[in-house]
């Protein structure tokens, strides 16, 4: 006889709830944070989207971007919005919605997740921008919102086509998991990937979960992260104003700022 589902999870988990898995240790989280520390952006940095969820903050580099793909529509399409306003076309996907949350004459919608495999569900980002049929030189815009599948989508994207992204804007979800060494390793590789073209320009963090502090670090679950490939213009050392004056909270619940561990004075 099977034994009931609660007796089953404890068997599994534990008395407590809790799997035991191997800690990260701090030196790496550290490192990792360090090199993702935003380095100044030649450009001032604007704001696409609304003023709270769904707004992000770019480098007004924008002239010559093509096109935009952003995964992860839901109901807000704001930043979509700006980025057709300015000339771009923008290609949004999400099987979890019949249409976007907006319409415009610029925008291209299919319904499917983006993942590592491309099949009736998901496609892959390379399949999907290879479908676009745009010009084969042209600079790219990547913003994508997927609630923690960004660090496969990542791992699974060409060299090819990483570099064709001018920008790319990012949540990043489950940060506070990066004390589980088995995550902090697929993270890792994830971002690594990002900063061999990319260097970060920015971080906002969401305020829908409470900061996680553990051995004398504080790191947001979830945050906003903007990368300018490395061959456009910065400025000179690193980016000190945090939080940025065109900065807004995600919610309406308690405030906090970019924690100290994740950005460095200039």
């Amino acid at each position: 006889m099977a034994k009931p589902l609660k007796s089953a999870i404890i068997d599994l988990l534990g008395p407590w709830g809790v799997f035991p898995t191997d800690a990260t240790e701090k030196s790496r989280i550290v490192a990792l944070l360090e090199k993702l520390h935003p380095l100044a952006s030649a450009q001032p940095l604007l704001r696409l989207g609304p003023a709270g969820d769904g707004g992000y903050l770019v480098p007004d580099d924008l002239e010559g971007i093509e096109a935009c793909f952003s995964p992860g529509v839901g109901l807000i399409s704001g930043f979509e919005r700006d980025c057709a306003e300015r000339d771009i076309s923008v290609y949004l996907a999400d099987r979890s919605v019949a249409h976007p949350g907006a319409l415009h004459e610029r925008f291209h919608f299919v319904r499917k997740y983006l993942g590592v495999t491309t099949n009736d569900d998901f496609m892959t980002l390379d399949d999907w921008v290879a479908g676009a049929a745009l010009r084969a030189d042209s600079d790219l815009m990547l913003q994508i919102d997927i609630e923690g599948f960004e660090y496969e989508v990542v791992l699974g994207t060409s060299d090819r086509l990483m570099r064709r992204f001018r920008m790319i804007v990012a949540e990043f979800h489950l940060l506070d998991q990066f004390w589980n060494e088995a995550f902090f390793g697929l993270a890792a590789r994830a971002f690594e990937k990002i900063l061999q073209t990319h260097a970060c320009v920015h971080i906002h963090p969401n305020n829908s979960s409470p900061l996680l502090k553990k051995g004398g670090l504080a790191i947001p679950p979830l945050a906003e992260f903007t990368f300018l490939r490395r061959d456009c213009a910065f400025g000179s050392g690193y980016a000190a104003q945090f939080p940025h004056p065109l900065d807004g909270d995600n919610t309406e619940r308690s405030h906090f700022a970019l924690p100290r561990c994740m950005w460095r004075q200039a």
